[in-house]
């Protein structure tokens, strides 16, 4: 085989798993109970970095009296459907609302949340996996992804069609339903 072909083999095996591991982190926790943001502000800075994936954990029903002061929580901020992450400061279990600061802010926000409004609890995230999210779920980087997985498809399978060229260099004649007369 030659050097260019075991180039080829090795950087097109590495490219079609850096895509694999980038489909299970997208999208591949929604099996499991994870919702997935991009962090877009600096509130919340030390603890998630702008351009981070953030992995969040759903909560339902009783399970959102479970969060505690001081854990981070993920919820709807307004009407827009706006999300946002920041940390539990105080709770008030009567009228079921957190009390909430970003890590990185002077003032705590001006709205309590609801226990209604709250997503789930962040559980970890990947630091710039986020740009590459955002980027391809809008043109042009859609684009260019889906043709980066066409070329990927096509080099992966392209090989395996030239073996099978080189194993049957000839066409087998076919015979002819017409007989000849004499």
């Amino acid at each position: 085989m030659s050097t260019l072909k075991k180039i080829w083999n090795v950087v097109s095996t590495v490219l079609v798993i850096l895509v694999v591991l980038c489909a299970v982190f997208l999208m591949g926790t929604r099996l499991l109970g994870y919702r997935v943001f991009t962090v877009v502000s600096g509130s919340m800075e030390r603890t998630y970095p702008v351009g981070s994936l953030i992995y969040v954990k759903e909560v339902k029903g009783a399970e959102v009296r479970s969060i505690q002061v001081g854990d981070p929580i993920t919820f709807v901020l307004n009407e827009d459907l706006v999300v946002a992450t920041h940390r539990v400061i105080a709770i008030d279990a009567e009228t079921e609302h957190f009390y909430t600061k970003g890590d990185e802010n002077e003032i705590p926000d001006a709205a309590p949340v609801s226990f209604k409004n709250v997503v789930g609890v962040p559980k970890f995230c990947i630091p710039l996996l986020g740009y590459v999210s955002d980027f391809i779920q809008h043109p042009p980087g859609m684009y260019i992804a889906i043709a980066v997985g066409a070329v990927l498809l096509v080099g992966v399978f392209m090989p395996d069609l030239s073996k099978n060229k080189q194993k049957f260099p000839y066409e087998a004649e076919i015979p002819s339903d017409e007989t000849e007369e004499q």
